[in-house]
């Protein structure tokens, strides 16, 4: 008797898999929006004159770009993952569903670890600046995110449109040892 087989993800349907993709377009495109809105006012408090646009710029970072930006990746990363498991792609089957869920953990990790501690540290600054007490301190590290992160995610999104690189190449399972012959002795 044979082996059964593990049970894989069921194959959505059409009507879930609409909602699903939708799901993951909408929070893709909301984390884009974001994203560029966090942007726009890490440059305005940049490079304005006016302290009260840079000390409400920076303040405003911390009021809205984490939890919404972290809300809208995990919410790509959960639809994207149903859409792989419930599809042909699968998650680790083709090179760039594989790649768009590198990006998507590894922004999610950046996002909570990396952007939240900076974002409270400008917010910080932004309160410094409404007082007058904001000499010396730099928040130009917001810099960084503000490019690579629209990097990212644009390559996601040409990732989901061209589809490169084709399936991931399965290993060849290991070749069974050749049966022992045993040989009688002769009488």
């Amino acid at each position: 008797m044979a082996a059964p087989q593990p049970q894989s993800f069921p194959r959505l349907g059409a009507g879930t898999r609409k909602t699903v993709l939708v799901t993951h377009i909408v929070s893709a495109g909301a984390w884009i929006g974001i994203d560029a809105t966090l942007g726009i006012l890490v440059v305005t408090g940049l490079l304005t004159d006016d302290p009260a646009v840079a000390a409400t710029s920076f303040q405003a970072l911390e009021l809205f770009a984490v939890w919404p930006m972290l809300t809208a990746a995990l919410c790509c990363l959960v639809t994207g993952s149903v859409l792989g498991l419930g599809s042909k792609y699968g998650l680790v089957r083709y090179w760039w569903v594989a790649a768009k869920l590198v990006i998507n953990v590894g922004m999610c990790v950046l996002i909570y670890f990396a952007l939240r501690p900076g974002l409270g540290d400008a917010a910080e600054y932004g309160r410094r600046v409404a007082e007058g007490t904001a000499a010396g301190a730099d928040p130009s590290g917001l810099l960084a995110p503000v490019v690579v992160a629209p990097t990212l995610l644009l390559a996601a999104v040409l990732l989901s449109v061209f589809k490169p690189w084709g399936r991931i190449a399965r290993r060849a399972a290991a070749p069974l040892p050749a049966p022992v012959r045993r040989t009688s002795a002769a009488p």
